[in-house]
C-alpha cells in the first residue's frame, strides 16, 4: 500500500484572536491567520497559498510584517513555550529564516511585535507578570536590550518603531504611554506622563515624532516628542441604514481591510475585562492606521472615521465616516452594530483614496466564529455542511471554494448530516432534531423530532434511512414516511459515534462505556460486540467490505476489530484521536480530530475548535491524485418551493409588462427628442449661415486691424531696445561702485587678520608663563607628600615589631592548650576502645538480625515487583486522569472567564438594585397580599402532587399487567395456530370421507341396474361389501391416528406449559443472567422447533404409508375376485408383498434415524444444563424420551401387521 500525502488546498476560517491579524503583502494579496497556517489570499484570482506554523503549536498569538514586505514574524506557543518564527516571504514557497526559542529571561508569551524601518531589528512585548520589552537583532538572534515596561501587571496592547528611526520605540497599554530610545545597550524612557492615566488601546505614527493614540473612552490624542498637542472625542452616531453581520470588509476606494470580532482577542478580551464598569455608550478605539493624508480609526461598533490634516496647522479634522454595509447572507440586521473593528490596514499604494465617498465591500464570505461541532458531505454534489456553536449552519462548495447557503438560529447546533443527494440535512439542536430542505436560497425545516441535545446523526449510504443518537439510545427513521421504525438500546454510556456499512444492512456504534456494537437492522439486535471498560471510544468506522471495524478512543491506540475481538492495536504516540476515516476504496485510513473524506476519495475535510474548515488534496507518494472513477458527474439540480416559483413567475410577468411599458415610453420619448433635436439642428444651421455671412463682411476690417497691430509692435520693439541700453549703462556704473566697496572690505579683512595673529602670540606667551607657575606649585606639593610618606613608613616598621612580640606570646599560649587537649583526647580514646568492644558483641547480634531481614527484603522485593506491575497499570490510569484534569482545567479557565463576565453583570445589577430598593416599600405591601393568595394555591398543588403520585403508581401497575397480558397473548397465539392446523386436518378428513361416500353412491347406483338379475346383483353387492365393508382396518388406522394426535397434543401442551414457565423465569432472571440465558434459551427453542418439525415429518410419512396400504388392499381383493387364478395373478401376488416390505423397511429406517436424532438433541440439552453458570429453570424437564419412543414403537409395530 503506497504512502499517502494530504496537501492543504483551501481554508474557510479566520483566527481573529491573533493580534495584528490582517495586512497587505502587495496590492492584490493579503495575509491572515487560519488554523495553524498563515494564508496568502489573492483578492482578484481567489487563490490561497499557505505558510505553515510550527509543529505541535498550541496557539498563534501575534503577527508582524516588515516594512519592506520581505519578512513575516509569528508568535506562537509550542508545548507551553513561547517561540517567534520569522519567514522569508520573497521565497517560493515561504521558508523559515530564523526561529527565536531559547530565552535567557522569564517569558510566558509574546503578545505584540514590530519590525524596525530597515527590517533588521525586531521588537517583542511579553505578557504580564513579566511584561518585558525585548529589542532583538533578529538575524544574529542577539538581544540588544531588554526592559520591564510595567511593574503593576497592567496589559500592554501594542509596541511599534518610529517610521524613520530604529532607536525610537513606542509602547501603549492600560494606563501606559511610553516613548523609549535605544542608546548604549539600553532602552531609556524619554517622556513623562502628565495628567490622569488613560487606557490606551492603539496608536500609530503619523510622522517621525508625532503619534496618534486612541483610548477606551473614545478619545484621540496627538503627542509630539512625548508632549500632548491635540485632543478630540469621538461621538456615538446612529446608523442610517440596516447593518448586518461582518466577516471581512474591504474599502473599494482606499483598500482598507477590517476583520470581524468573531472571537475575543486575548488583549482585547482583557480590555473588555478592565472596562467592564465603564459606560457602554462610549466608543472604544481598538485600531488606528496612518495613511498619506492623515489616519483612520475605529469608532465603536461597525464604524470607521477618516481624519485628514488641516492646512497650515498640526491638527486633524474628521473628513468622512464609513459604515459596515448590510451582509447579503445574514438574517440578523443588527449584527453589524455589535461588531467591534479590531484591525485595519491600508494597501501599499493608496492610489485611489480620493474621489467618490468611501464605502466597504465584502472581501470574503461569512465565516464561523466559534467551534465547529458537525461536519458532513454528500455524493451527488460537491457540498460540505457544517454547524457551529455560533448558532449557524453553513453549506460550502469545495469545488468552487464558495459559501452556498448560510442561516443563523436561536439554539446551538451539535450535529449535522447531509443526504447523499445533497437536498436534505438533519441537524441536532439543543431542543429538537430537525429535518430540513436545502432550497436555492434558504434552509427550511419540514419535520421536527423531540430529541434533545442530539450529538450524533447520520444518513444511510442509500439515503432511505437516518440514525440519531439520544444519550445511549439510537433512533432509526425512514426518509420516506419520516417515522421512527426502531430504537437500538444496549449501550450503558453515551454514544459517541455511529457508522453505516456499505449496503446499509448494519449499523456500528461506540460509546464512553467502552463498547463497540454491530447492529442488524432487519432484526434490531446486536450481531457482534467488543467491550473494553478501560477505553472510552471517540469514533468508529467500518471497512467497505463490512468485515473489519476500526475504532479510536482514550487509550491512545487505533484498534482493528473483527468477529467481536480486537485483532491488533496500533499505538497513537500519546495522542488522543477523536476521528477516524476509511476511504471508500478501502486503501487509506486517516486519523485525527473531526475529519471526513469526500465520496471520490479526492479531498480530505478537517474542522477545528477555532472555527476553521480546511480542504486537503489527497496524493500518493509519487504525487498522483487518488481519484475514484465517477460514473455520473455532480448534479446541478436545486430545490425550489412551489410558492417561490409562483412568486418569481408573477414577478417575471410584472417585470415583462413593465419592460414593455418602458419600451413604449422610451420609444415615445425618443421620438419627441428626435423632433426636438431636428428643430434645434435647423436653428443652429440658420445661425451658422448668418454668422458666416457676417464674418465675410468683417474680413476687410480685420485686415486693417492687422496692419495697425504690426505698426504698434514695431514701436514697442524700438522702445524696448532703448530701455535696454539705458539699463546697461546704469548697471555698469553700479558694478564699478560695488567693486570699489569690495576692495575696501578686503583691506579691512587683512588688518583684522594681522590683529588676530598678534592676539594669538600674546596668548601663547601668557600660556607658557602659567605653565611654569603650575609646575613650580606642584613640585612643592610633591616634596611635602614625600616627607609624609617617609613618616608613614617608620610607623609601619614600629607596628611590625609589636606584631612579632604578640605572635611569640600567642604561640606559647597555644602550646599549653595543645597539651591540655592531648590529655583530654587520650581519655576519650580509652573510652572509645571500651565502647568498640561492646559494639562488636552487638554487631554479632545485628548480623543475625540482618540475615533474617535480608530474607524479608527478598520477600518484599517480590512484593515490590508485583506492586510495580500494578503501579504501571495505575500510572496509565493516572495519565488518562491527568488528561481529564487538563481538560477540566481548561473548563475551569473558561468558567473563570464566564465568572468575570458575570461579575461585570453583578456590578451593573447592583446599580439597578439600588434603584429598585426605592420601590421596595411599595412592593412589600403587594407581596404580603400575594402571599395570602399563594397559601391556598400551595395547598392545591400539594393535593395535585399526591394525585400525580397515585396516578404514577397506577401507571406502573398497568405496565406490569400489560407485560403479563402480552405473555398471555403470545401463549394464546401459539395455541390458536395449533388449533388452526388441527382444523385443516379435520377438513381434509371430511373431504376424504365425502369422496368415499360419493364413490359408494356411484357403485350402489351401478348395482341397482342389476335389480332384475338376482345372481348378478348378489355378486355386485358382495363386491361392494368387500370393497367398502371390509375396510375395518381403516377404522383402526383412524383410531390409531387419533391416538397419535392425542399423544402429540399431550406432548405439545406439555411443551407449551414448559415454554410458559420458561418465559416467566426469563422475566425474573433476565437481570442476573440475561446474555447467557437468552443464548441458551434460543438454542433450546431452536431444538424444540427441530423436534416438532421432525414429528410433523414423521406423521406425514406415516400418513403416506397408511394411504398407500389402504390403496393397495382393495385393489388386491378386487383382483382376487375378478381375475381367475392364473400365472399373471400369482406374479402380482408375489410382487405386492415385496413392494410393501420395501416400504416398511424404508419407514422403519426413517423412524430409526429420527429416533437417533432426537436422542442426540436430548444429550446436547443435558450437556448444556451441566455447563457452569447455567441454572435449570424451576426443575422443569422435557418429557422423557422413553415414553415417546415407546409410543412410536407401538405405531411401528402396528404398521407391518396391517
Amino acid at each position: 500500500m503506497s504512502a499517502v500525502v494530504a496537501q492543504s488546498l483551501h481554508a474557510f476560517g479566520l483566527r481573529s484572536h491573533v493580534a495584528n491579524n490582517i495586512f497587505f503583502f502587495d496590492e492584490q494579496i493579503i495575509i491572515f491567520p487560519s488554523g495553524n497556517y498563515c494564508v496568502k489570499y489573492n483578492m482578484d484570482q481567489k487563490w490561497q497559498k499557505f505558510i505553515p506554523g510550527s509543529d505541535k503549536s498550541q496557539a498563534m498569538l501575534a503577527l508582524s510584517i516588515s516594512p519592506n514586505r520581505r519578512y513575516l514574524a509569528i508568535s506562537e506557543l509550542v508545548q507551553e513555550k513561547p517561540i517567534i518564527t520569522i519567514y522569508e516571504l520573497s521565497s517560493i514557497p515561504c521558508r523559515k529564516r530564523k526561529v527565536l526559542s531559547n530565552f535567557d529571561f522569564p517569558v510566558q508569551r509574546f503578545t505584540s511585535m514590530a519590525f524596525s524601518p530597515d527590517s533588521k531589528y525586531l521588537l517583542a512585548q511579553s505578557s504580564p507578570p513579566e511584561s518585558n520589552l525585548v529589542y532583538w537583532l533578529w538575524e544574529k538572534q542577539k538581544v540588544m536590550a531588554i526592559v520591564k515596561t510595567d511593574t503593576q501587571n497592567n496589559i500592554v496592547y501594542q509596541v511599534s518603531f518610529s517610521p524613520q528611526d530604529n532607536t525610537q520605540v513606542c509602547v501603549t497599554g492600560n494606563g501606559m504611554f511610553k516613548l523609549l530610545r535605544f542608546a548604549e545597550g539600553t532602552l531609556k524612557q524619554t517622556n513623562f506622563q502628565r495628567g490622569e492615566p488613560q487606557n490606551y488601546l492603539a496608536h500609530t505614527w503619523v510622522s517621525d515624532d508625532k503619534i496618534v493614540v486612541g483610548t477606551d473612552t473614545g478619545r484621540l490624542f496627538l503627542f509630539e516628542s512625548g508632549d500632548q498637542r491635540w485632543e478630540t472625542s469621538i461621538m456615538v452616531k446612529e446608523s442610517t441604514s440596516e447593518l448586518k453581520n461582518l466577516e471581512m470588509m474591504q474599502e473599494s476606494e482606499s483598500l482598507i481591510e477590517f476583520p470581524t470580532l468573531s472571537s475575543p482577542v486575548p488583549s482585547f478580551e482583557q480590555i473588555l475585562e478592565t472596562n467592564g464598569h465603564s459606560q457602554q455608550s462610549m466608543p472604544q478605539v481598538f485600531a488606528i492606521a496612518a495613511y498619506s493624508k492623515g489616519f483612520a480609526c475605529s469608532a465603536g461598533p461597525g464604524r470607521v472615521l477618516l481624519f485628514e490634516k488641516m492646512e497650515d496647522k498640526d491638527f486633524y479634522h474628521e473628513s468622512r465616516e464609513i459604515r459596515i454595509p448590510v451582509d447579503p447572507q445574514s438574517n440578523d440586521p443588527s449584527q453589524s452594530d455589535k461588531q467591534d473593528i479590531l484591525c485595519l490596514c491600508f494597501s501599499p499604494s493608496e492610489e485611489t483614496l480620493l474621489g467618490e465617498p468611501a464605502h466597504f465591500e465584502y472581501l470574503m464570505y461569512p465565516l464561523h466564529s466559534a467551534s465547529i461541532t458537525g461536519l458532513a458531505t454528500c455524493i451527488r454534489k460537491p457540498l460540505i455542511a457544517t454547524c457551529s456553536l455560533d448558532r449557524s449552519i453553513r453549506i460550502w462548495n469545495y469545488e468552487s471554494n464558495t459559501l452556498e447557503l448560510y442561516k443563523e438560529y436561536q439554539e446551538e447546533a451539535y450535529t449535522i448530516s447531509l443526504h447523499p443527494s445533497g437536498h436534505f440535512i438533519v441537524v441536532g439542536f439543543a431542543d429538537k432534531l430537525r429535518l430540513m430542505n436545502l432550497l436555492i436560497d434558504d434552509i427550511r425545516s419540514f419535520k421536527e423530532y423531540s430529541i434533545r441535545g442530539c450529538k450524533e446523526s447520520a444518513f444511510s449510504n442509500g439515503g432511505h434511512l437516518f440514525a440519531a443518537v439520544n444519550g445511549n439510545v439510537i433512533h432509526l427513521f425512514t426518509t420516506t414516511s419520516l417515522e421512527n421504525i426502531t430504537n437500538l438500546k444496549g449501550h450503558t454510556g453515551k454514544i459517541r459515534s455511529i457508522a453505516w456499512n456499505a449496503d446499509d444492512s448494519k449499523l456500528i456504534s461506540c460509546g464512553t462505556d467502552g463498547a463497540v456494537y454491530e447492529w442488524n437492522l432487519s432484526t434490531g439486535k446486536r450481531e457482534t460486540e467488543c467491550v473494553l471498560k478501560s477505553c472510552s471510544y471517540n469514533c468508529v468506522t467500518v471497512s467497505p467490505d463490512s468485515k473489519i471495524i476500526f475504532a479510536v478512543g482514550s487509550d491512545h491506540t487505533l484498534k482493528e476489530i473483527a468477529d467481536s475481538s480486537v485483532l491488533r492495536e496500533i499505538p497513537a504516540f500519546d495522542v488522543v484521536y477523536t476521528a477516524i476515516v476509511v476511504s471508500h476504496s478501502g486503501r487509506m485510513i486517516f486519523v485525527g480530530t473531526s475529519m471526513l473524506l469526500t465520496f471520490d476519495d479526492q479531498f480530505l475535510l478537517t474542522v477545528s475548535e477555532d472555527g476553521c474548515l480546511f480542504t486537503w488534496k489527497v496524493f500518493d507518494k509519487d504525487g498522483r491524485g487518488i481519484k475514484r472513477e465517477r460514473e455520473v458527474g455532480f448534479a446541478e439540480e436545486v430545490l425550489v418551493t412551489k410558492t417561490d416559483m409562483e412568486e418569481k413567475a408573477q414577478v417575471m410577468l410584472e417585470l415583462k409588462t413593465r419592460v414593455e411599458e418602458l419600451k413604449m415610453e422610451n420609444e415615445y420619448q425618443l421620438r419627441l427628442k428626435d423632433m426636438n433635436y431636428s428643430e434645434k439642428i435647423k436653428e443652429l444651421t440658420d445661425k451658422f449661415i448668418q454668422e458666416m455671412e457676417s464674418l465675410k463682411t468683417k474680413k476687410p476690417e480685420k485686415e486693417k486691424q492687422d496692419i495697425f497691430h504690426r505698426e504698434r509692435m514695431d514701436d514697442l520693439l524700438d522702445r524696448q531696445t532703448r530701455e535696454l541700453q539705458d539699463l546697461e549703462c546704469c548697471n555698469n556704473q553700479k558694478l564699478l561702485l560695488e567693486y570699489e566697496k569690495y576692495q575696501e572690505l578686503q583691506l579691512k579683512s587683512q588688518r583684522m587678520q594681522e590683529e588676530y595673529e598678534k592676539q594669538l602670540r600674546d596668548n601663547d606667551e601668557t600660556k607658557s608663563q602659567a605653565l611654569e607657575e603650575l609646575t613650580e606649585f606642584y613640585e612643592a606639593k610633591l616634596q611635602e607628600k614625600t616627607g609624609l610618606l617617609e613618616e608613614a613608613q617608620e610607623d609601619v616598621r614600629q607596628q611590625l615589631r609589636e606584631f612579632e612580640e604578640t605572635k611569640k606570646q600567642i604561640e606559647e599560649d597555644e602550646d599549653r592548650e595543645i597539651q591540655d587537649i592531648k590529655t583530654k583526647y587520650e581519655k576519650k580514646l580509652r573510652d572509645e576502645k571500651e565502647s568498640n568492644l561492646r559494639l562488636k558483641g552487638e554487631t554479632g547480634i545485628m548480623r543475625k538480625k540482618f540475615s533474617s531481614l535480608q530474607k524479608e527484603i527478598e520477600e518484599r522485593a517480590n512484593d515490590i515487583e508485583s506492586l510495580k506491575g500494578e503501579q504501571m497499570k495505575l500510572q496509565g490510569v493516572i495519565k488518562s486522569l491527568e488528561k481529564d484534569i487538563l481538560g477540566l482545567k481548561r473548563e475551569i479557565q473558561e468558567r473563570d472567564e464566564t465568572i468575570q463576565d458575570k461579575e461585570k453583570r453583578i456590578y451593573d445589577l447592583k446599580k439597578k438594585n439600588q434603584e429598585l430598593e426605592k420601590f421596595k416599600f411599595v412592593l412589600d405591601y403587594k407581596i404580603k397580599e400575594l402571599k395570602k393568595q399563594i397559601e391556598p394555591r400551595e395547598n392545591e398543588i400539594k393535593v395535585m402532587k399526591e394525585q400525580i403520585q397515585e396516578m404514577e403508581s397506577e401507571l406502573e401497575r398497568f405496565f406490569k399487567q400489560n407485560t403479563q397480558l402480552e405473555l398471555n397473548i403470545t401463549e394464546l397465539w401459539q395455541k390458536l395456530r395449533a388449533t388452526d392446523q388441527e382444523m385443516r386436518r379435520e377438513r381434509q378428513k371430511e373431504r376424504d370421507l365425502e369422496a368415499l361416500v360419493k364413490r359408494f353412491k356411484t357403485d350402489l347406483h351401478n348395482c341397482v341396474a342389476y335389480i332384475q338379475e338376482a345372481r348378478a346383483l348378489k355378486e355386485k353387492v358382495r363386491g361392494l361389501f368387500e370393497k367398502y365393508v371390509q375396510r375395518a382396518d381403516m377404522v383402526e388406522i383412524a383410531g390409531l391416528n387419533t391416538d397419535l394426535q392425542l399423544e402429540y397434543s399431550r406432548q405439545r401442551e406439555h411443551l407449551e406449559r414448559n415454554l410458559a414457565t420458561l418465559k416467566k423465569k426469563v422475566v425474573k432472571e433476565s437481570e442476573l443472567h440475561r446474555s447467557d440465558y437468552v443464548r441458551i434459551m434460543q438454542e433450546n427453542v431452536s431444538l424444540i422447533k427441530e423436534i416438532n418439525e421432525l414429528r410433523r415429518e414423521l406423521k406425514f410419512t406415516r400418513s403416506q404409508v397408511y394411504d398407500l396400504e389402504a390403496a393397495l388392499k382393495p385393489t388386491k381383493k378386487f383382483q382376487q375376485q375378478e381375475a381367475p387364478e392364473t400365472g399373471p395373478s400369482e406374479v402380482t401376488h408375489r410382487v405386492a408383498p415385496t413392494v410393501r416390505l420395501n416400504e416398511q423397511e424404508e419407514t422403519g429406517r426413517i423412524i430409526e434415524m429420527q429416533r437417533l436424532e432426537i436422542q442426540r438433541l436430548r444429550n446436547q440439552i443435558q450437556e448444556q444444563e451441566q455447563v457452569p453458570g447455567f441454572h435449570s429453570i424451576g426443575g422443569v424437564r422435557l418429557p422423557s424420551l422413553g415414553t415417546r419412543i415407546h409410543s412410536f414403537a407401538k405405531v411401528d409395530a402396528e404398521v407391518p401387521n396391517k
